[in-house]
Formats: structure tokens, C-alpha cells, sequence
């Protein structure tokens, strides 16, 4: 009888090995594969558009106040760093597209020059932000 009892505990037992095995290597895959959002750091009051659409894959975003202060990765930058910022961040993530959210009272000629430095830095997709209405 007391064999037999053995042999039933020896049998009850399950090994937890194999499974936190595949919840760690499931959560190594979900770390590598989420990207990230490099917001601006700043909200600007975005000017209206009645066309304007849902981006659905941009991962950085530039910001340009109305006193034309440029703003990446929440922190504020000459307009001369966007460039290195953005090959800095492009090293990072690789992405197609930057997002430029500029205030409705920004002077055009800053976000030009926002523009040109995102050109320079290899995007060719520049959406800029607007509130549907």
C-alpha cells in the first residue's frame, strides 16, 4: 500500500519549467517588437483642416510653438540640432514618416526651415498636424 502512495505523488506533480520558459522568451519577443512614441514634450494649438486624416505609423514627433521653439523627445532644441536629433532618433527607430505639429500662430519661415532640416536628415514624408473639425 505505501508504494502505491508514492507512486500517485510522484505522478501529481507537474513541472512549471517549460512554460516560464515560453512566458519569458514571449516576453523578450513583445519588448523587441513594441515600438515607441518619441512625442515633441509640448502641446500647440494645431490650426483646423476639414480634409485632414488619422496617421496611423509615425513615431516622432517635432513641435514648434508660437514663439517658434522647437521641441523633440521633450526637450527643447535649436533648429540648427534638428538634424543630428532626428538621425539620432532615426538610428534608434527607423520610421518614414515625422509628424510636425506647428501652432496655428507659428511664422511660416520657421516651419519651413523645420522642414528643410527634416529633409536634410533623410524623411522625404512630412505630415503636419491638424484638428479635423
Amino acid at each position: 500500500m505505501a508504494r502505491k502512495h508514492r507512486a500517485e505523488e510522484e505522478e501529481a506533480t507537474i513541472d512549471m519549467t517549460p512554460m516560464l520558459d515560453v512566458v519569458f522568451i514571449m516576453l523578450i519577443f513583445f519588448i523587441v517588437t513594441t515600438s515607441f512614441v518619441k512625442e515633441a514634450g509640448i502641446e500647440v494649438n494645431k490650426p483646423k483642416a476639414q480634409q485632414a486624416t488619422k496617421q496611423k505609423s509615425a513615431n516622432i514627433f517635432i513641435a514648434i510653438n508660437e514663439n517658434g521653439d522647437i521641441w523633440m523627445d521633450k526637450r527643447e532644441v535649436d533648429v540648427e540640432r534638428v538634424r543630428a536629433n532626428l538621425e539620432r532618433m532615426l538610428a534608434e527607430q527607423p520610421t518614414d514618416v515625422v509628424i510636425l505639429q506647428a501652432d496655428v500662430k507659428t511664422k511660416h519661415g520657421d516651419v519651413v526651415e523645420v522642414m528643410d532640416q527634416i529633409k536634410a536628415a533623410g524623411i522625404d514624408r512630412i505630415s503636419v498636424a491638424a484638428k479635423d473639425n
